[in-house]
């Protein structure tokens, strides 16, 4: 399956490069021939990735996430991961009054914010600088609306995150022959 083709297939799951993001981005960080020896493998990944040139910090597709969970490095950390999860989930205001705190040495960390009148504030578990998996899927639970949920595709000791209904879910998982994980809220 061409490029092309698999652009053309994902976007009828509502997949769709960004504004301004065109083939040649995705080709600028892997030949054609890449993308077509494991149709929606490598693309995906790309989806869920910023493009690799300048203009830096672009993404290519907003609904797509490349969640390396290695990444808490102190404050701000968390909050980053919460307005993120609201892009992915085409909700980017949902959560309101976002703040968090995160000291590693001393094993202490904490995120609040507001979602649908709502004020939430997690104690997170500190592991280094990997992010706290619970904490993680309590802020996708507050985002999941109208039978849509964050699902994950292994990336190693990352997740590719999409939020979907499950019928998008089952064809991208039929796509990428591999089935994609409900990311669960352990409330």
């Amino acid at each position: 399956m061409t490029l092309d083709e698999q652009l053309a297939t994902l976007a009828t799951l509502g997949l769709t490069l960004e504004p301004g993001i065109t083939t040649d981005d995705l080709r600028h960080s892997f030949d054609a021939a890449s993308y077509e020896e494991r149709p929606f493998d490598l693309i995906l990944f790309m989806f869920g990735v910023e493009v690799e040139r300048e203009p830096w910090g672009r993404p290519f597709c907003s609904r797509v996430w490349n969640f390396d969970t290695e990444c808490v490095e102190g404050d701000g950390a968390y909050v980053e991961i919460a307005k993120r999860l609201c892009v992915v989930a085409g909700r980017p205001d949902a959560f309101t009054e976002l703040r968090d705190h995160v000291d590693i040495e001393a094993g202490e960390a904490w995120i609040e914010y507001a979602v649908d009148g709502k004020t939430r504030r997690w104690d997170i578990e500190v592991n280094d600088d990997w992010a706290d998996g619970v904490v993680v899927a309590y802020m996708m639970g507050d985002l999941e609306r109208d039978g849509r949920m964050f699902r994950s595709k292994d990336n190693g000791q990352a997740m590719i995150l999409f939020y979907l209904d499950d019928a998008q879910a089952a064809r991208l998982s039929e796509l990428a022959k591999e089935p994609l994980t409900k990311v669960t809220n352990p409330e």
